[in-house]
């Protein structure tokens, strides 16, 4: 008895599972073909017309975001009480009003000598401390309270007249939260 390659094996095990997908009865088919062809042709809906695209104007850029600590209503009434805002133009600037106010993280908060000073990274990768007094950012920022997280600062910027100058209040949070 001599046995028979794989390959042959192979091809019978094939040929004997497709015989058995082979029958003649499409009947079941052949009733639902009928069934549909029966049903008359629906119409088709003609495509949608396109509406073009309405540009939306975003307004409230100069608006506070809604993600950065709200302003409490003493610090309001405080800005408000401030007759004549102008800024100081003969004050000898400090070393952190050379970068925006954006680029200023919040790193951490130390104490010594019973006063709290938080301690502020600048872009270059330099730390300073600074306290309730100091100034920062390039729109005349000076910091008007302290806490554990926050620094809150008010700058003085120009409302887009002559001589016309308007308080912003800011905050720089503590990074990482």
């Amino acid at each position: 008895m001599t046995f028979m390659p794989r390959k042959v094996w192979l091809a019978l095990l094939c040929s004997v599972a497709l015989g058995a997908c082979s029958g003649g009865d499409f009947s079941d088919l052949d009733t639902f073909m009928d069934e549909k062809r029966a049903h008359p042709g629906g119409i088709i809906a003609p495509i949608p017309t396109f509406k073009a695209y309405e540009a939306f104007a975003y307004s409230a850029t100069a608006l506070r975001s809604p993600f950065d600590r709200p302003i409490e209503v003493r610090e309001i009434t405080q800005l408000q009480a401030v007759a004549a805002i102008k800024p100081d133009e003969n004050r000898v600037k400090e070393f952190l009003e050379q970068f925006t106010f954006d680029s200023l993280r919040m790193v951490g908060t130390l104490e010594r000598e019973e006063t709290n000073w938080t301690l502020i990274k600048d872009p270059e990768g330099g730390v300073h401390r600074v306290k309730v007094g100091n100034f920062l950012g390039r729109h005349h920022g000076k910091i008007v309270d302290m806490g554990d997280t926050f620094v809150a600062v008010v700058e003085i910027v120009s409302d887009g007249t002559k001589d016309g100058w308007v308080e912003r209040p800011r905050t720089i949070k503590l990074s990482g939260l």
